[in-house]
């Protein structure tokens, strides 16, 4: 006796309809297209970011960073980070 005989007559095949049942028109190109929209408020802020003056002591300290954390020599103070999450999870 075969209890899964693979050439039954009207078998199921849940991979075979895997297609949405509806409207099933193909895509002509002639629907709507996607926007961007950017706020006023974004655009002041890009204004500002390209025409801000750059402090030289902060692009100092910033490229120290960077040199440290590809280095592999960047420590974290745990002691720090506590004390800064202690208040946050205390509320």
């Amino acid at each position: 006796m075969k209890i899964n005989d693979v050439n039954r007559i009207g078998s199921v095949n849940p991979y075979r309809n895997n297609t949405p049942s509806g409207n099933t028109t193909a895509v002509t190109g002639k629907g709507k297209k996607d926007q961007v929209q950017i706020s006023e408020e974004a655009l002041k802020l890009l204004e500002n970011q390209a025409t801000a003056t750059v402090d030289p002591v902060r692009m100092k300290k910033i490229e120290q960073l960077k040199e440290a954390v590809s280095t592999g020599t960047y420590n974290v103070d745990a002691n720090h980070i506590v004390d800064k999450l202690l208040p946050y999870l205390n509320n």
